[in-house]
Formats: structure tokens, sequence, C-alpha cells
């Protein structure tokens, strides 16, 4: 029975939503997998979804305004004290130490520093295998640059992109990847799995739309313009975020959400590469609410570049404005009749199965198999 360690950062939801996912499918398979996070609010998401997750440490996250920008200095700050303060990231080097010795297989789900750092080195490579979306890799190596200078920038991308490349193995997702490929090296590249949709037999609800946004919005004047730009467009909606948690007509969390997404008009997100997949396996227009976020800009640029059906809105401060402009988009999206919702579960189960048959077939084999055997069903990318 392979036992797996999955550790969820929790500065997005799209990981631990990821996280459980897999657990569960894994599970399914015979495996035993141990969940970690990295916040309370982490574990009470996860908690929603039948997953136990104890927190590894409450000190490592991203940091972003209550528009979802992310802030630069303030995230430098907070990664550098996590990881040369005594008492935190070695603190965790210790606990994740313990439990590795009881796991065949670890998962850093995306590039939480003890597991990178841990990745890289002998005594533990052999068995993390880092998860992430493709976009966040190149943001996160690109993180210093324009802002340090040329050499510093690229010496930190280089050391990152080594520390990557030790570890047993590494999956790249991206909304967009159709089969499975492998590079013959360890690096594995699936489509971003999603939320499979119940089979009840609901009707759509053509004049709703399914909104979700992640818990760093909680600007109430974004809210309110979002509201008044659906409404104007003549729409309903189903919003969900925790960040407005207490808000008339939203809620904190809905383990269904996928149901409603299904079989909605469109979709309201920012573009972060877990909306993009639901958006495309359920065949649905999508409303992208872009934020200063590296990785998600570049998801956003490349949904453009695929003819994926959307379009993108700005928050610049005014709720008027922004209204105006969510309720043109709105009309501009329509909906989307291309796929059922029983069409679109099938193509998120056949998402999910590759990644629990990797993931499995990694905790099975001797990381010395090497990791061509690893995926022998995967295509090779060049």
């Amino acid at each position: 029975m392979p036992r797996i360690l999955y550790l969820a950062t929790a500065d997005a939801r799209g990981h631990l939503m990821r996280s459980q996912l897999l657990a569960h499918a894994l599970r399914a398979a015979g495996a035993q997998v141990q969940v970690l996070t990295t916040s309370d609010e982490g574990a009470r998401f996860l908690a929603g979804f039948g997953i136990d997750a104890p927190v590894l440490s409450r000190h490592y996250a991203v940091q972003f305004d209550a528009r979802q920008n992310m802030l630069r200095r303030e995230t430098d700050r907070n990664v550098a004290h996590y990881v040369f303060r005594p008492g935190r990231m070695l603190r965790d080097i210790a606990r994740l130490h313990g439990l590795l010795r009881e796991a065949d297989l670890v998962v850093n789900d995306s590039f939480h520093p003890a597991l990178l750092f841990m990745g890289a080195l002998p005594p533990w490579r052999h068995k993390v295998v880092h998860v992430y979306g493709a976009s966040l890799r190149r943001a996160l190596e690109g993180n210093f640059s324009g802002r340090l200078p040329g050499w510093t920038a690229r010496a930190f991308g280089r050391i990152v992109a080594w520390q990557i490349g030790r570890s047993r193995a590494r999956i790249a997702h991206d909304f967009a990847q159709e089969a499975p490929a492998h590079d013959g090296r360890g690096t594995h590249r699936l489509a971003t799995p999603v939320a499979v949709a119940s089979n009840d037999d609901v009707a759509a609800v053509a004049s709703r739309a399914a909104v979700y946004l992640n818990p760093h919005f909680k600007d109430e004047a974004l809210a309110d313009g979002l509201e008044r730009g659906l409404a104007a467009a003549g729409l309903g909606a189903h919003c969900v975020g925790e960040g407005y948690a207490g808000r008339a007509g939203w809620q904190p969390q809905d383990a269904h959400w996928i149901d409603t997404a299904a079989r909605s008009a469109f979709i309201v997100s920012a573009p972060g590469m877990a909306a993009l997949s639901v958006a495309q396996v359920y065949r649905k227009p999508i409303l992208l609410l872009l934020t200063d976020q590296p990785e998600q800009a570049s998801n956003a640029e490349r949904a453009a570049q695929l003819g994926l059906h959307h379009r993108v809105v700005v928050w610049r401060g005014d709720a008027a404005a922004f209204a105006s402009d969510v309720a043109a988009a709105a009309r501009e999206l329509g909906t989307s009749t291309e796929a059922t919702a029983a069409q679109g579960r099938e193509a998120a189960l056949e998402r999910l199965q590759p990644w629990s048959q990797l993931l499995l077939r990694l905790a099975a084999q001797p990381a010395a198999a090497g990791a061509d055997a690893a995926y022998p069903a995967a295509r090779r990318a060049d």
C-alpha cells in the first residue's frame, strides 16, 4: 500500500483543490495519503472536502492585497524571514524529515521552500515530486527580474531551477495540455485536474453566472461593482469567496460549486490554472478578473492565444466603471451550449486518471528504476 505525503500550499485554493481531488482518487486506488497545508484557513477549506490536513507552518505565505495583487516586497520579506530565521524553515525540515521516513513519495504543491531545499539534497531528493503550473515556475524563476541587477536575478533563477531539477520527478500542469507527455528526464506534463460534476440530471441555468474568487479578494467595492455589472447584463450569480464571508449573496465556500459552474451561463474568476481548466473541460465562457499576479497574467495571455472563449476585466478602483466593463463583457460572452454537464464530467474524469496513475507508479517504484519507467504510456516531449 503506497504511502504518499502531500504538501499543498494555501496561498491559492487551486493547490488545495488539486490536493483533495488527488487524495480522494489515490485513496480510492488503495494508497495511504496524508495532506499537509500552510494555514488554518487552508485546513478549514480542505475539511469542507473531507480532508484532515494538519498545518505544517504558519510562517510561509505569498502576500496579496485586498484585490489579489501580489505584494512583491512583502512576499520577499516573508520568505526571507521564513528561510533564515531560526525555528522556521529548519523546524519544518526537521518535522518533514520524520514524515519522509514513513512515506514512499512526497508531493510538493507548489514550491514550498522547505521541500524545494530537501528535494535538492541526497537524503530526501529521491522521494520528492514537485507539482506546479508551468506559468508559476516561470514566475518564480523570474521573480527578481527587473527588480535586482541582472546577474543577481539570473543567479536566483538558476538556483531555483537547479533545486527543482534535482528532485525525483516534476509534474508541470497546464489547462490546455492534451495528452500526457514526458521529457525522459523526470519531467511530466499533464492537464490540470478539475473537480468532477455530479451526474444528477439538473438543467442548466442560462441566466446565472458561477463566480469564484480566491480569498485574497476582499475589497467590498470590487464585489459591489461585479454584482452590479452582472445584474445590468440581466444575470443572476452564484457567488463564492472566502474574502466576502458575511456579505449578502455570497458563500465563503461551496464544495459543490463545480455543479453550478457546469450548468451556468459562464464562469467568473481570476485567471488561475484551475479556473481556466474548468472553463475548458466544461466548455464554458469565462470572464477573467485580471490582477497583478505574474503567473495569472501569463495564463490570460495564453487563453487569448489559444482562442478560449473569454473576456478580461481589470479593477482600477472605480466601481461604476468596473460594473460597466463587467456588464459589457458579460453581454459579449453570451452562453455556451457546446457540451452538457455529463460530457464535462467525463472529460474531468479523463484528466484525473493520469495523475493518480503516475503518482502511484512513482510511489511504488524505487527511485533507481528511472523516470522513463514511471510513465510508460506517456508521449515523449521533445
